[in-house]
This record gives C-alpha cells, structure tokens and sequence, in this order.
C-alpha cells in the first residue's frame, strides 16, 4: 500500500470515528443543506459517488457543522505524514535490485578469435584460434538457426581479384548454403542496404537458391545517413561470434581482425538476439517505431551486467549497441559502455582501433564529437590512468587523423605521472597484396584495462555512435582467475602488438 492509500484509509478512519461517536454535527440537519453543500464543494469518494449518496444508504453523514473540526483533523495530517512524501522513492529502488542479482546458469566457454594477413609474422603461440575455423565450427555446431549480422558480403572467390586466398572465404560460404539448403538450418541475414560498391551478391545468390531469408536496412530510410555495420553471427541462440571481421574473404586471410566467440552461453546468446530482433524488425518496416515491443527490451545492461560462473572463475558480461534510436527499454549505448570501461579503470587503458576521430567523417555537415576523447583525457589527467593507443594507418586513413592524435599524445609528461602514448599500427604488404582494395590493415576494435575487456564492431569515430549500426561485448572479472581469463588474453594481445615491429611511432608534421 502506497502513502496516498495510507492517507485516505487514515482520513476515513478518523472521520468515520467521529462520525459515530456523535460528537460532530446536528443530526436533525435537513436534506436541502446537504444538497447545498455538496453543489458548492462536489464532495466524492475515490469511487467518484457522492457522499450525499452515501448517506441516503447509510444515514450518516459529516454536517457542515463539522468543518472545523474537520479542518484540524486535515492539518494534523498534513503536518504529521505529507512530509514522508519528500523521503527517496523506495518503490522505484526495489525492482533494480531485483536486475542487480541476474545470473547465467550456463558455464559459457569464451575465447578470442583473430586473422592474421598473410605474411604478418608472429611468435609462436602468440595468437589465437583463427576466425575462419571459428565460423566454420559454428556452422557444424547448428541444430536449427544461423542468425548473422552484417555490414556486406563478398566471401566467394573474385574474379576481378583474383587472389588465392580467397579460397577460405569460399569455404565459408559453400558451409553456409549447405547448412540453409540441405541440412535444414534456418538462414537468416540482416545486413546494409546494397549499393554500387557492395552490392551483396553473394546473399542474393543465397536466396536463389532458397538457402537464406535476408533482409536489407535502408538507412537513408532509417536515420536519414549511416549503415549497418554490425558483425555478429548466432547459433541457436546459444553460441556467438562478435567482432571486427566482415562477412569478407579479405577478413579471414588479407586484414587482421579479432573477436570472440562464446559457446553454451545461451544467456548471453539470447540477448543478443535481442539486437538481432531488432534488425530484422527494420528490415521489414524501414520505419523506427515510436516505441519498442517490451520483449525486445533488456535487463542485462552495464548497471546489472549478467553474473557467469566458468570453470575457476566469475565475471561480469553485457551488450551494447548503437545508434540510440535502436536500443530499446534496457540497452546500454555503445559509446557509454566505452566512457563506462574507461570511467572504471585505475591502472592503464589500452586501446587499438582501425580509425579515430572526434568528430564525425561521413555526414555532409562535420559534427564535433567528443564523448570517448574527453574520457581518455580525463583518465589520463585526473586520475593519472596509463593509456597506450594503437591506430591503424594505411592508404584510407583520413589526414586529419594524424592532427586528432597528435592532440592527445601532446598531453604525455605535461604532469607528473601523466603517460599517454599513441603509435600506428601498419600492416606490411608486398606489391602484389598492394593491390587487394581495403586489405592489409589492422581492422580491430578492442580496449582493455586492468578491469575489463572491450571487443566492438565499430570504429571510434562520431558517426559509428550517432547513425550507424554496431554491438559489443564487454567482459568483466569478479574474481581471481586463471591465465586464460579472456581479459588477460586481450591484454597480451595488444601487448604484443604495442611492442611488434608493426607499431611505429606518430609522424612528424
């Protein structure tokens, strides 16, 4: 019972007490007064009848006599129990507590999944599993539905590029139209609007052949600028991919790519498909509604992370997503579970992405956009965090790039303490691979710090939050855990690349 109910149910008592204790009134009062005093004042009761009714069926009434004391008993009340109402809403409080006690029964297996160019040398032991062998597994592993997410489509051999290695790309598409068309598994693709330069044949070929449902987001339609540039794949709902690598043989042989892939997770897998839901919604409405259905709505969200046990440890996981205008009721922004990963680091944050701007690149009017530049600032200023940035540089790096990270690096010993670094990242190339478009480059999105792990699909530029699509993954340990924690996995990871051959310093302006 809530403090207003409190209140009337009080008032009701009290004046029923006195009602029939006869210490109030004339009960010799006549009907026309009653009459008279309900026109001036419209007395109801929370039902909406009128006491005057009431009366007729009890014979009891408070006579206008009864005002003072009425007015006294009103006021004890007002001065005794209305100043409870300025207390904290507790009703408010209670069901968050409720989401912060969320656990997976499920013992989720998590590891990292990466490409690596050909001709990108590495220690031995010094990478992970490779996505292609990590796509291909999913596909074994489905029972009834392969759900993927993605940006474009070209994994079959290119005739106008004709690069053998494209060869794993083709594997990979050959185990996908199997799987729609022999083997019975649901196929279902949402992915970018085709246009000129991508043009999706190789779904429209899944569809011919009756192996695949895709569905196409308009986002000119949509946001009025932007794309789809999600990579996800889900199995069953209960294993998941999500990552850097497109649906591109490029991405498997010719770009360094990483990722994660989660198996028996079906806690997780289950919110992603959430975000999923939500694509395939728009790809058949190209409309955003002005409300999301309530089942696409999450609990699991960077306040109430999802509590997993596995094996000898525990740790936290949720979900991001961008832009805002597809995150129904629960979902955390992408660009707050960035600032959140940041915001909560003590130690160091270390960062490696493809592109990194704070403004936006692609839309026709530029937007400063300093959300993510203004919280590596503040962990490196005010809190003396040690930030280490590697950033892709080859042929497609905007100039302007350069300008943005010498502003920030500029930074570094302006203070005691105060360490930010930032390096590029090349990926070596011979003239033959020279010739691939949009190949060797290192395309990951990941941050790591002493208490978390970050894997997205987006690059850190304005648009990628604003009006494009993207997710992520974000992992945090609880408790002690063993050498294979993912996020000591994805610190030695970018380790290893800070300290490689690859990684050179900013140049000269």
């Amino acid at each position: 019972m809530n403090l207003v109910d409190m209140l009337r149910k009080f008032l009701s008592k009290i004046i029923s007490t006195v009602l029939e204790s006869g210490s109030v009134g004339n009960a010799s009062s006549s009907d026309e007064e009653l009459e008279q005093w309900e026109q001036i004042f419209m007395m109801r009761d929370e039902n909406g009848n009128s006491y005057h009714d009431k009366r007729k069926k009890r014979s009891i009434w408070c006579r206008p006599s009864c005002i003072p004391v009425s007015i006294v008993i009103l006021l004890i009340i007002l001065v005794v129990l209305v100043p409870l109402l300025d207390q904290p809403n507790v009703v408010q409080v209670l069901p968050t507590t409720a989401k912060v006690n969320l656990h997976c029964v499920d013992e989720c297996r998590l590891s990292l999944v990466e490409s690596i160019p050909e001709g990108h040398m590495y220690p031995p032991n010094a990478t992970h599993v490779r996505t292609k062998n990590v796509w291909l597994d999913l596909i074994d592993e489905a029972q009834s539905t392969i759900e993927i997410a993605s940006f474009y489509w070209t994994l079959r051999f290119n005739e106008e590029y004709p690069y053998n290695s494209s060869v794993e790309g083709e594997q990979v598409f050959q185990a996908l139209l199997a799987a729609g068309s022999r083997r019975n598994v649901d196929l279902k693709i949402a992915q970018n609007w085709p246009t000129k330069s991508n043009p999706n044949i190789d779904t429209e070929y899944l569809v011919k052949k009756k192996a695949a449902q895709v569905r196409s987001l308009n986002f000119s339609k949509l946001l009025g600028s932007g794309v789809l540039h999600t990579k996800f794949w889900l199995i069953d709902r209960t294993h998941f991919y999500i990552g850097s690598a497109n649906m591109d043989w490029r991405s498997l042989t010719q770009v360094k790519e990483l990722g994660v892939v989660a198996y028996n997770c079906s806690c997780l897998a289950t919110d992603l498909g959430k975000i999923f839901d939500v694509y395939w919604m728009l790809g058949s409405s190209q409309v955003i509604p002005d409300s999301w259905p309530a089942n696409l709505s999450t609990d699991i969200n960077m306040e109430h992370p999802i509590n997993i046990s596995n094996g000898d440890s525990n740790f936290g996981a949720f979900i991001s997503s961008s832009p805002p205008p597809f995150s129904p009721e629960g979902r955390t922004n992408d660009d707050d579970a960035i600032v959140h990963v940041m915001e909560s680091a003590e130690e160091f944050i270390y960062i490696s992405v493809m592109d990194y701007a704070p403004a936006s690149e692609f839309t026709p009017k530029m937007r400063y956009w300093p959300k993510i530049d203004d919280a590596i600032r503040a962990a490196a200023v005010e809190r003396r965090v040690r930030v280490r940035m590697l950033i892709s540089w080859w042929k497609y790096s905007s100039p302007a790039e350069e300008n943005y990270l010498r502003s920030l690096a500029a930074l570094n010993k302006a203070y005691p303490r105060l360490d930010l670094q930032i390096r590029r990242f090349i990926v070596p190339s011979t003239p033959e691979q020279d010739k691939i478009p949009h190949a060797r480059v290192n395309h990951n999105k990941f941050m790591v710090t002493e208490r978390a792990a970050y894997i997205g699909t987006s690059n850190w530029a304005g648009d990628y939050f604003m009006d494009t699509a993207g997710a992520a993954f974000v992992y945090e340990p609880r408790s002690a855990v063993s050498r294979d924690d993912l996020r000591r996995q994805l610190q030695a990871v970018f380790e290893r690349d800070w300290s490689s051959p690859y990684a050179v310093p900013l140049r000269t302006l």
